[in-house]
Parts: C-alpha cells; structure tokens; sequence
C-alpha cells in the first residue's frame, strides 16, 4: 500500500509494483547503486519524491 502524502515513503514492494517489476530488480540496482533508498533497520524505504524524479531522468537519458 502507498501512503499518501508528497514525501511519504514507499517500501521496495511499492516500487517493484509502481514499476511493473519485480523485488528482486529493486535489490539488485540497490546493490548496483542505480537506485538510492533509505534502510530502516533491515528494510529498505524510498522518497516517493525521489522514485518520481528518478523516473524523469530515466525518461531523459534514454530520449537523449
């Protein structure tokens, strides 16, 4: 479930599914540094902020 609000957080699940991918890919540019987030104890969170201008300059990169 995605929390309302503009700088709520989302878990790697919320992104996976925003995305359309799996878990797994999440970890994985985690790990790969593709993709930044905040670890909370032992999971990960992401700025639904950060996800949205993350996705624009995805856009961008690959139009260039």
């Amino acid at each position: 479930m995605i929390r309302q609000g503009r700088n709520s957080l989302m878990s790697v699940e919320e992104v996976a599914n925003y995305l359309g991918l799996k878990r797994q890919t999440i970890y994985n540019w985690l790990s790969q540094k593709k993709i930044s987030g905040i670890k909370i104890g032992k999971v990960w969170r992401f700025e639904r902020n950060y996800i949205h201008q993350w996705l624009k300059e995805q856009r961008k990169e690959k139009n260039a």
